[in-house]
């Protein structure tokens, strides 16, 4: 997904366009990893003075309900990431920066097999661990 493409979603679920929201998704799109809220905050500060905690989260939290945004938990502390449109794959998630790499095996396969009688009807996979950079 890409800037356009976020602010699209928004607009066709009614949502106001605002400077704001499309500093959030352009600051997601520069990145190639989990990034954390606090993160964010420090991002958007010098270009909006006085923006708060809870502008930045509500934020977040419509875009992941928009499915604009990824989310998972890394140190106990949610991370965000603009989504993948691609492809269906998986991730590693190194746990220092954040950063991403695409996994193209899907376990599911395997693990079908296992659950022949459940229907199964979403899935998520990541590895954890840490970057050559973060080693």
């Amino acid at each position: 997904m890409n800037t356009q493409d976020a602010l699209d979603v928004l607009k066709g679920k009614g949502y106001k366009y605002t400077d704001k929201r499309k500093h959030i998704i352009e600051f997601f799109e520069s990145q190639n990893r989990y990034c954390t809220a606090k993160e964010l905050l420090e991002n958007m500060e010098s270009s909006f003075t006085g923006i708060s905690f809870d502008t930045i989260y509500r934020n977040l939290h419509l875009f992941s309900d928009l499915e604009i945004l990824e989310t998972t938990e890394l140190n106990g502390e949610k991370h965000f990431r603009l989504k993948c449109d691609q492809h269906h794959h998986h991730h590693f998630i190194c746990r220092n920066c954040g950063v991403t790499k695409e996994i193209h095996h899907c376990p599911m396969e395997q693990i079908n097999e296992e659950l022949r009688q459940y229907t199964i009807d979403d899935h998520k996979f990541e590895i954890y661990g840490f970057c050559p950079s973060c080693q």
